[in-house]
């Protein structure tokens, strides 16, 4: 009860006017919940009641009453999508002008992995209704995720510990997220703005390409800060959240980056869209289709505008490639090639093409953008000195953007964090952190509008 009240007042502060539509969310779908798994057990018993019966009689005889219960199962869950999908939608197309809901994306993926793994039988129908509502408004990860499955938090609703030892963690791991946040993402972010205030036809092409990585860490550290905040939180409080991220720009291909950028996301698809479709076990054609079906769902999830599925086509694309190619993350087939960085670099080189694409979401700025990377489209009143001046004032965060993205600063964090100098300067992070949000306001988390 107190995690539901906290988590419904932590809601109500930023986000008041749909409070309702949550509560109405989740006391729709708790019902959801019961009644899919009532048809089920109906179903089982059927079975059992049939299968006495079939050894008197002709099975055809006992195929209608099944059928009947499996389809009352069905219309139950049919019913359930059509209400969660809709209000996706529908606040997602923005009709009428309609504010799009705080973190209605995340705990509505939250609430249909529920259903549909109670509709398989992976998991059983909670009958609380609050360990339901505490696991759908969870305030730590409510908003941004990561995405839990009901599994994964079950026994930790029921039987939760406290300890020194679990809030210490959990405070290094939220000042780690913070820092993140309000060191690196708000600060290397500002050249992007700046490039965005100047205009995109009157940047020079290395200015286009800097501000294109610049904007590649901004919202790693954003979404990754914001995931380890969350975590910290999930800790204190006696939870376990899944890991959302493992240094995506360590990768050296597109389909391992995102098998390490916004893990739960991944995982949600591949197990009831992806895996559903067949997979991989059809044959290429079919695993190109359910690749194709993916990547569109996943870019409509971020957004209806058409820059997001020039950017979901463009990642299927390059996953489609490395497969024809054989897997351009196999190790075996680099070897092949000069120099054993490039298959980092050339996720290095087009993964910041595509945050582009992400984050323009004018189509004819875009294309402006795109021509001035690749010098396409000539610049009106271009500096050619424009990226000197960026270098100078943004270097420096760009460096250690560029180390932080390396697993170097989670293992010294591993290795310092229980140690009295690595205490002191977690501590010195997070009043720093303070210091800035005091001096600068508060910045908004990126995927807030998502």
């Amino acid at each position: 009860m107190t995690l539901l009240s906290g988590s419904l007042i932590f809601y109500a502060l930023g986000e008041p006017g749909y409070l309702l539509l949550l509560m109405i969310s989740v006391i729709v779908n708790y019902f959801f919940g019961l009644h899919l798994e009532r048809c089920k057990e109906k179903k089982e018993k059927s079975d059992q009641y049939n299968k006495k019966r079939n050894e008197k009689q002709n099975k055809k005889q006992n195929r209608k009453p099944n059928r009947r219960r499996n389809r009352k199962q069905n219309i139950v869950l049919a019913l359930a999508l059509l209400f969660n999908i809709g209000l996706l939608v529908f606040f997602k197309s923005g009709v009428g002008g309609v504010k799009l809901p705080l973190g209605i994306s995340f705990y509505t993926f939250q609430i249909l992995s529920y259903l549909l793994d109670v509709y398989r039988g992976d998991q059983k129908r909670e009958q609380s209704f609050l360990m339901l509502a505490g696991y759908i408004t969870m305030f730590p990860q409510l908003l941004s995720g990561p995405i839990v499955n009901y599994g994964e938090v079950r026994e930790s609703l029921r039987n939760r510990t406290f300890s020194v030892r679990s809030v210490q963690e959990g405070l290094k791991l939220f000042t780690m997220g913070l820092a993140s946040k309000v060191l690196l993402a708000d600060r290397v972010g500002l050249l992007w703005q700046e490039v965005q205030v100047t205009g995109f036809e009157s940047i020079s092409t290395p200015l286009a390409w800097i501000a294109a990585f610049a904007y590649s860490m901004k919202i790693y550290f954003d979404f990754y800060g914001y995931s380890l905040m969350a975590s910290g939180l999930g800790r204190m409080l006696g939870f376990e959240l899944p890991e959302n991220f493992r240094n995506p720009y360590m990768a050296s291909s597109v389909r391992e980056f995102y098998r390490r950028w916004h893990i739960t996301l991944g995982r949600w698809f591949a197990k009831y869209v992806y895996i559903p479709l067949g997979g991989n076990r059809r044959g290429e054609f079919r695993t190109v289709c359910n690749l194709l079906a993916v990547w569109a769902l996943t870019s409509v999830w971020h957004g209806t505008t058409a820059n997001f599925l020039v950017w979901g086509m463009l990642l299927w694309l390059a996953i489609v490639f490395e497969r024809l190619l054989k897997g351009l993350g196999n190790a075996a087939f680099w070897r092949k090639l000069p120099g054993r960085m490039l298959p980092h670099l050339y996720v290095l080189v087009f993964i910041p093409i595509t945050w582009v694409c992400f984050a323009i979401t004018d189509i004819s700025q875009l294309q402006v953008y795109l021509g001035r990377m690749f010098c396409v489209i000539p610049g009106q009143a271009v500096h050619g000195g424009d990226w000197r001046r960026a270098l100078t004032d943004y270097g420096g965060l760009l460096a250690a953007g560029m180390i932080a993205c390396t697993p170097l600063v989670q293992k010294l964090f591993r290795r310092l964090k229980e140690t009295l100098p690595g205490i002191l300067i977690l501590v010195a992070l997070f009043w720093l952190c303070v210091w800035r949000l005091q001096v600068e306001g508060h910045n908004p988390f990126m995927y807030l509008d998502f």
